[in-house]
């Protein structure tokens, strides 16, 4: 028996949309970040590229359990002193949905060059509406 690794001449990369209307977040984010790491394909190699690309529509729509819509904050630092901005997610939700879906996806991806790389295969809007018709993309129903 000889076990293979894929190599990223050989890997090939298919194009997805998922609605994110009443989707749970972090369910969705798992999903998601499993179809672009190439998790779900059985010629998933660790150190290569071979997953997909995924676009995400209806952003604005996702939904969270218990009390996060009301306690959760999202927080960046300038790094210097005093530098610490926080806002919650029912303000970022109405300001920029794309970036709560960007974020909990982009924690669940390798911290390195890879992962960087993987993460640049995930596009997010608001709306029923994508520039990536000329890929076909095929509709993508996660069960969750």
């Amino acid at each position: 028996m000889k076990t293979l690794s894929l190599r990223k001449e050989d890997a090939q990369h298919d194009w997805y949309v998922v609605d994110a209307s009443d989707k749970i977040l972090g369910r969705l984010a798992v999903k998601i970040a499993d179809r672009i790491r190439g998790k779900d394909k059985p010629t998933f190699t660790p150190h290569t590229d071979g997953g997909d690309y995924v676009v995400v529509i209806n952003a604005e729509k996702i939904q969270v359990t218990g009390k996060k819509y009301d306690d959760k904050k999202y927080y960046t630092h300038s790094l210097y002193p005093g530098g610490l901005k926080t806002k919650a997610f029912k303000d970022v939700l109405d300001d920029k949905p794309e970036y709560i879906i960007e974020e909990a996806v982009k924690g669940m991806l390798p911290k390195n060059k890879l992962g960087k790389q993987m993460f640049k295969k995930l596009k997010v809007y608001k709306g029923e509406s994508h520039p990536h018709e000329s890929q076909e993309p095929q509709i993508w129903e996660p069960k969750i």
